[in-house]
């Protein structure tokens, strides 16, 4: 093992000593992980027919041992659409925030290395699309686009590359005068090869602890946005669209909309445990 592998290795075990400290985000870090393991294995766990199929006759069951969450007001059972609506919502979640970040991560990049009129031009931009609540953007994307999963992944990372890419901007802006940046220069390294070769993997940090709140967020958001009719269609099981569908039998059967909060509330609070305990893992003024 070279020094330099060395060095990788014993910054990442020094970051995860620091982020063991933490139990409320490692706390996080085993539910989310869960909550990952169900959504992949969700074929091995419960059939999905189950989970969309209409059994009239079992309609509006309280839990009980045949439904361990009871059925909805299809007969539908509760638990199946838990555990697959788990899968469309982190699946959308992860996309948007690959796909936000890709594009943040480019722009910041070059408004951040080149600076100037290029990097006035497009933090300006960025400061429209700011401007417009991140909610509001997205229902008008998808209600100019349409329904579907490909346009709904559209409409929440269009809200979300701003963010990437003021952070990724931010973070180039204070590596890039360094001494290895110049010294990368005076050697005729290519551009591109020097931010995403040297100032990316150095600005990291910050990049991954946004990216985990912003999970969060884009989870909420297509819940928000099933929740008005606008997200996953049915009778694709989907934890935002089961609230809806709950909502108006939640006095006497408060179990169609409980159980589906409490996963969206356990879902999003993982995240933002384990993205507080990055955020402090990775703050270079806490190793010692």
């Amino acid at each position: 093992m070279n020094r330099t592998q060395y060095r990788k290795k014993s910054k990442l075990k020094s970051i995860w000593i620091r982020f063991k400290k933490n139990r409320l985000a490692l706390a996080g870090l085993c539910v989310l992980t869960a909550l990952i393991l169900i959504a992949i294995f969700a074929d091995f766990i419960v059939d999905y027919d189950v989970a969309i199929t209409q059994v009239m006759a079992d309609r509006l069951q309280t839990p009980n041992a045949q439904h361990i969450f009871g059925t909805d007001q299809l007969g539908r059972d509760i638990f199946a659409r838990i555990i697959f609506g788990a899968r469309n919502s982190l699946f959308v979640g992860l996309l948007t925030v690959v796909v936000s970040l890709s594009f943040g991560s480019i722009i910041g990049s070059v408004a951040g290395y080149y600076g100037g009129k290029v990097d006035n031009i497009i933090m300006r931009v960025m400061d429209v699309l700011m401007a417009i609540p991140s909610m509001l953007l997205a229902i008008s994307v998808v209600a100019a686009l349409g329904t579907g999963l490909v346009n709904i992944v559209i409409a929440m990372s269009v809200s979300q590359i701003p963010r990437f890419a003021r952070i990724v901007r931010s973070s180039i802006l204070s590596i890039k005068g360094q001494e290895y940046i110049e010294a990368a220069r005076a050697c005729g390294t290519s551009d591109a090869r020097i931010i995403f070769k040297h100032i990316i993997p150095n600005a990291i940090g910050p990049i991954i602890v946004q990216s985990t709140l912003t999970m969060g967020t884009m989870i909420l958001t297509v819940s928000s946005l099933s929740f008005v009719g606008l997200g996953i269609q049915p009778p694709s099981p989907e934890w935002g669209s089961m609230l809806a569908e709950g909502k108006d039998q939640m006095r006497y059967f408060p179990h169609l909309v409980v159980i589906p909060g409490l996963a969206l509330i356990t879902a999003v609070l993982s995240l933002n445990l384990m993205g507080d305990g990055l955020r402090d893992a990775l703050d270079p003024r806490l190793k010692n």
